[in-house]
């Protein structure tokens, strides 16, 4: 009896903890709005403060602090009755959690009211939300309008219909360590496909691309320069090159410049911080030539926002010659940033002009000629359902995937079973349908998942096994 009555006694206690938890899982979700945004939220984790200007955005420390402190001083001077400005940085954990987060925000409360601004991420994101009608037209002053170039590269700096701003350009290519490569007698990488040789097996930095955008990115550029196919192809040879996948761009980059990865993929930049850290020396940077873009880093007001006339005033300033000089001058000189480095590239060509010779990035990217044109367009219709591909065929499978490249490489990477290991369950075509259609729904989607792992891990152990 005393055995029965502990034993209820234990089992009553862990009843009372249970409904203990479950009343604060219930209570933290109905107050998510406040409690979320409070846990999950950048430099002000505990919280913002009225009045605030609520900016959702994946920009690192640095950016968020040079831009907070330059924008209060210049709303002090343009509106000395306001005074300065404090903003409240959220993140939720990269580009694709944000985005996701904000949209997830829309659909309970359509009318919006959570946030102002939505601040980098490259420009997938803005489409989207230009497309669902989230993002709220603003357009700028027309003098300062009409200094920003409609385009670089083919590729648009402003939505037309005033949804978005490119605020900065992205360029992408190959970060190397030149001592690891001298180390294993190994040529310096020059274009993508070169990071699908066997000889980089286990030497590959790459990050997950449904949770790095950039990464993301990168990928669609390669689908892109080399086609549904071939792309694909250099894809999985790559990611079988690569030892794991960490979550995020500016690890991948880290493990570079630390010997840990020969090469990998990166955005200019990490590159350029990387380089700067490592030495020119010892470390270097390549976009391939003719197969590369670069990409508008944006910014967008969102619908409803609670300080619109802030959120209108903030984004004016980011697109002023003061706030685009942040990006390139070095810190600590006049009209630059003061503690953080940015090494970004303006999208004003009269910032390289009046600073020619000053900036940190090399010349000006309006002078850059890029070989390829880049469907934007295309890029955001599928981003999701590309990354989730990559996610089945390279990353959730990543173990097999390697072995089955280490067993084509023992056998001296026969042409038949190397076609084997790169098939894809489905063809550039039908993804673009699928993403149009049953994509959008929840369930579907995890049903084609599963059954995208599941056709590449059967295919790996089957050609594993034919390679005995």
């Amino acid at each position: 009896m005393k055995s029965v009555g502990k034993t209820m006694g234990m089992l009553l206690a862990m009843a009372a903890i249970i409904a203990v938890v479950a009343a604060v899982l219930f209570w933290r979700g109905r107050e998510r709005e406040t409690d979320d945004v409070g846990i999950l939220s950048g430099r002000r984790a505990g919280g913002g403060k009225a009045g605030n200007l609520i900016i959702v955005s994946p920009h690192q420390e640095g950016i968020q602090v040079e831009f907070e402190r330059a924008f209060s001083q210049w709303h002090k001077r343009k509106y000395p009755a306001a005074g300065g400005v404090g903003i409240d940085w959220i993140d939720f954990g990269g580009t694709t959690k944000d985005e996701q987060y904000v949209r997830s925000s829309f659909k309970e409360r359509p009318k919006g009211g959570d946030f102002d601004i939505f601040f980098g991420g490259g420009s997938d994101p803005y489409l989207d939300f230009a497309k669902l009608r989230i993002s709220l037209p603003f357009k700028l002053p027309e003098a300062q309008l009409s200094q920003l170039p409609k385009e670089v590269g083919g590729i648009p700096l402003y939505d037309y219909s005033y949804n978005w701003y490119g605020t900065s350009l992205t360029a992408f290519g190959i970060l190397y360590n030149k001592a690891v490569l001298k180390r294993l007698r190994l040529p310096a990488p020059m274009a993508w496909d070169d990071l699908a040789d066997p000889k980089f097996f286990g030497l590959l930095s790459l990050a997950d691309p449904r949770y790095s955008g950039s990464i993301g990115m990168m990928f669609e550029i390669i689908l892109q320069a080399y086609g549904w196919e071939k792309g694909f192809d250099l894809i999985i040879r790559m990611g079988a090159n690569a030892p794991g996948f960490v979550p995020n761009s500016s690890q991948a980059a880290r493990m570079v410049t630390l010997g840990e990865a020969a090469c990998g993929l990166a955005i200019d930049f990490y590159a350029w911080a990387e380089i700067a850290e490592g030495g020119r020396d010892n470390m270097g940077f390549v976009m391939p030539s003719g197969l590369t873009v670069m990409n508008p880093d944006c910014i967008a007001i969102l619908k409803g926002a609670p300080h619109v006339e802030l959120a209108r005033r903030f984004v004016t300033f980011v697109m002023s010659e003061e706030g685009q000089r942040l990006w390139v001058l070095p810190r600590g000189t006049r009209g630059g940033p003061r503690k953080h480095a940015l090494r970004r590239m303006a999208v004003l060509p009269s910032v390289y002009q009046k600073h020619k010779g000053e900036t940190l990035v090399a010349g000006s990217p309006f002078a850059i000629k890029m070989g390829m044109k880049y469907d934007q367009q295309k890029s955001a219709a599928r981003r999701n359902l590309v990354n989730a591909l990559i996610g089945a065929v390279v990353i959730d499978t990543h173990d097999e995937l390697k072995k089955a490249y280490k067993a084509l490489i023992d056998a001296g990477m026969p042409q038949r079973h190397l076609r084997a290991l790169t098939r894809l369950p489905i063809t550039e075509k039908d993804a673009l349908e699928m993403a149009a259609t049953r994509w959008r729904d929840a369930a579907q989607r995890a049903r084609i998942i599963a059954e995208w792992t599941a056709f590449s891990r059967r295919k790996m152990e089957r050609l594993i096994e034919e390679l005995r």
